[in-house]
């Protein structure tokens, strides 16, 4: 039996990115009828379109989608959230892990919806910078909760493997609303339990 693995894609926009690829090996001095290259089109294609499925999702109606009430008013922490993303400067991977915070008043979502969020976000172009604020901003405005805390640390590829060429370098940022900027102790609760 082959293998096979049934994956779906707009065949249309595969069509195109691929005649585009096509032309960029070209350009690079390759030949893109060569054998190993032959479905290399096709492939960075549906991998683009993977790398990109964000677009497609909303973090908001993901959230919604698993709301309950709870009076449970102390910190939700999911940590160590695996991201990938890919930097709109140079269309390279950044990879690394995120960690979110909220304080629910009154509603609370499920834990595996933090996870989504992030991955819908990060499936776009980003700036890790803009990255951490969307993150912040779709659970802040779609469980209104009393705090959100965002920490993401990556390594960014467009600097390990070009440009500067620092392989160790890794890139924090952070966004807060609501307690976690008011109150610095529970900054500081979130901040350790995230070491």
């Amino acid at each position: 039996m082959a293998y096979s693995v049934e994956e779906k894609y707009d065949e249309f926009t595969t069509r195109e990115i691929a005649g585009h690829v096509r032309s960029i090996l070209s350009l690079l001095g390759e030949d893109p009828d060569r054998e190993g290259l032959q479905k290399t089109p096709e492939r960075v294609a549906k991998s683009l379109q993977f790398l990109t499925k964000g677009y497609s999702q909303s973090g908001e109606e993901i959230i919604r989608s698993a709301i309950f009430d709870e009076e449970y008013q102390q910190m939700v922490l999911v940590k160590d959230i695996e991201m990938f993303s890919m930097c709109e400067h140079h269309i390279l991977p950044f990879i690394g892990k995120c960690h979110v915070a909220y304080i629910p008043n009154g509603k609370i979502t499920g834990l595996s919806k933090i996870a989504r969020v992030v991955e819908t976000y990060a499936r776009r172009l980003q700036v890790q910078e803009r990255l951490t604020v969307e993150i912040r901003n779709c659970i802040q405005d779609a469980l209104h909760p009393m705090g959100v805390a965002v920490v993401i640390e990556a390594m960014h590829t467009c600097m390990t493997i070009r440009g500067v060429q620092k392989s160790n370098s890794i890139t924090a940022t952070s966004a807060f609303s609501g307690i976690f900027l008011s109150s610095a102790r529970t900054r500081n609760e979130f901040l350790n339990l995230i070491k």
